[in-house]
């Protein structure tokens, strides 16, 4: 290759993950998992919640590349690649013999389809924008895929990794929804909606038959179900338990195994910037200021997760800690309201998804706001269907709070449309200036760049990354004790001996 594996590869690797690799194993076994939100449909290349490809992602569908548990790059559908020295072609080699689920074969054909149903003008990808410089794909063979971009773009190997990339046999696009078909170690034999998705080894997988014989996700919403659901022996873990206020009475019991692990999810308050008062910037800065992250945290998460200035979490090697821009100062707040004509404050509706943490966030954000003499109307929105519908697609909110999970998705704030209605035309030019970054240290510098600009700009309240709680039953090995990419993925775990 022209470019190395590791060239734009990040890394958040510890010493943790490296005990997390499986040791020895009993053949065969099934294990169930907890997840919080069912997604409404179970293909990743449809909407955005991240929901469907915690299920599906790695287990049914994958990609031409993949990010693995240490968060680095890694080849998956492609097995080698090559980039032209101006950056504009990428030329991917397929890995042969490859089958989907329903004996279709695998090939640069339906790696093209893939990636222009991505680009369609019809497309509903949640993350369609991160692919938009894919100018054309060719198929020259069966196993070469070559894609001519129209600018250099140095995260399109690292973006291909998503869950949102994952290839689709084309026969199956109207049914994937339900009944997905890919190319992974697990097959869905059946969804129960409302409360689990059940799965089976793909004995033809290419990679080798799965250790697991069977994987089942349960959709379990409620902590306290959770609980019960893990102590009654329903279920054997839950990657994100939602409840650090419980979290302790598993740490000390050894039927179980826990880890508190970092993740990518920023929960940020998202405020409408076209919209008055949040177009003004001293009236966004001053709402940061009313807020004392480390008791936020303590209150929301019983201590655990990190207060953040700017849209990265911990979890990201390009994290700044920038929550001393703007740290807790209720009477600046005061005065910089007063300078922005809202000495006697103002009132606003504030749009809050139906998830735990959001709800407790926005309850304690209330108060913080009223002791600057500022009004906020909490207003539940069913989530996922009625919260992507008002605030994500028709903007129509003040005011939201919501986790934000796919990695290095700082470039968000440059998308137009997109839910902040925030356009900056010194951050736009830090985002391309990452895009045709030519060297590692160049793109890091821009990652910088656009971290400050956000946090003096505040087109958010910049509040807390979420820890990746996990409980465990003890004995099971493999799985990911950080979240580089919010998912699953099971196609290492397995039972010890």
């Amino acid at each position: 290759m022209s470019l190395t594996l590791c060239a734009f590869a990040r890394s958040v690797s510890t010493a943790a993950f490296i005990a997390a690799a499986p040791l020895a194993a009993l053949a065969g076994g099934e294990v169930s998992f907890i997840q919080a939100v069912e997604p409404a449909g179970l293909d990743p290349t449809e909407g955005s919640p991240v929901a469907s490809g915690q299920v599906t992602w790695q287990n049914v569908f994958e990609g031409l590349v993949t990010i693995d548990r240490d968060g680095a790059l890694q080849p998956q559908l492609a097995d080698d690649w090559d980039i032209s020295e101006d950056g504009l072609t990428y030329t991917f080699h397929l890995r042969p013999d490859v089958r989907f689920h329903n004996g279709a074969a695998f090939d640069s054909a339906v790696a093209k389809f893939s990636l222009e149903r991505i680009l369609a003008e019809e497309s509903t990808n949640g993350q369609k924008a991160l692919f938009t410089v894919i100018e054309t794909v060719n198929a020259p063979d069966a196993e070469t895929l070559v894609l001519h971009l129209s600018a250099p773009s140095s995260d399109l190997l690292y973006w291909l990794g998503f869950p949102a990339a994952v290839m689709v046999e084309p026969g199956s696009v109207e049914t994937n929804r339900s009944a997905p078909v890919g190319t992974g170690p697990f097959k869905v034999d059946e969804w129960r909606q409302g409360d689990r998705v059940i799965m089976s080894a793909n004995a033809d997988y290419w990679d080798g038959t799965p250790a697991l014989d069977a994987l089942t996700a349960r959709f379990i919403a409620d902590p306290q179900a959770q609980v019960a659901a893990l102590r009654s022996g329903q279920v054997d873990g839950i990657a994100e338990f939602g409840a650090p206020e419980l979290f302790e009475q598993f740490t000390a019991d050894d039927t179980f195994t826990t880890h508190v692990g970092a993740g990518e999810m920023e929960i940020v308050a998202g405020m409408n910037n076209e919209k008055p008062p949040f177009d003004d910037v001293r009236v966004r800065q001053a709402l940061m200021m009313a807020v004392d992250r480390n008791m936020l945290v303590e209150a929301v998460k019983s201590g655990y997760g990190t207060p953040i200035g700017s849209h990265f979490s911990p979890a990201s090697p390009f994290y700044e800690d920038l929550t001393d821009a703007f740290s807790y100062d209720p009477e600046a707040a005061k005065a910089l309201l007063t300078e922005a004509g809202y000495g006697d404050g103002f009132e606003f509706t504030f749009k809050v998804p139906t998830r735990t943490y959001a709800q407790r966030s926005a309850e304690i954000l209330q108060a913080y706001f009223a002791q600057i003499g500022v009004t906020a109307n909490i207003e539940s929105s069913d989530f996922p269907a009625t919260w992507i519908q008002d605030v994500f697609k028709d903007t129509n909110y003040d005011m939201t709070i919501i986790g934000h999970a796919e990695p290095l998705d700082i470039n968000v704030y440059a998308r137009s449309p997109y839910y902040f209605n925030y356009d900056n035309p010194e951050f736009n030019a830090a985002i391309a200036g990452i895009a045709a970054a030519a060297s590692p240290e160049a793109r890091a510098e821009g990652y910088r760049s656009a971290q400050e600009i956000l946090a003096q700009d505040m087109p958010a309240l910049f509040l807390y990354s979420e820890p990746k709680l996990g409980i465990w039953k003890t004995g099971l090995e493999g799985v990911w004790l950080n979240g580089p990419v919010p998912a699953n993925d099971m196609t290492d775990v397995r039972w010890s001996d």
